[in-house]
């Protein structure tokens, strides 16, 4: 596996959850109070908090409290390490279906 500058396992174990990538996703159009984003979720604050944790703790994203308000934001470095990942396993596997393509034509022949 090649060299990851950032651990991608606990990103996509943060990704792997509906809230969590709606926040990242949510994260995209810009920074956000963690009462903003709360308030798009049925469920208590610190359940909500608890996925905030993870996406923190994944790298996804930042908090920094100024004053009373904490205030989240996308961290782009993690997801360049993501679709860096992907890029890397769509190659592989492309290469590996050009292989099988000209197998196969060498078949017909």
């Amino acid at each position: 596996m090649a060299n990851q500058s950032l651990p991608i396992e606990p990103m996509f174990a943060a990704l792997g959850d509906p809230t969590r990538l709606s926040v990242v996703e949510r994260l995209g159009r810009g920074p956000a109070s963690v009462s903003d984003l709360a308030g798009n979720y049925a469920m208590a604050l610190p359940s909500f908090l608890k996925h905030l944790k993870q996406l923190e703790a994944s790298g996804l994203i930042r908090t920094e409290k100024q004053g009373r308000v904490r205030t989240c934001t996308l961290e782009p470095l993690a997801l360049t390490a993501v679709d860096r990942w992907i890029a890397e396993r769509r190659r592989d596997a492309s290469a590996r279906l050009d292989r099988l393509g000209a197998y196969l034509d060498r078949q017909e022949t």
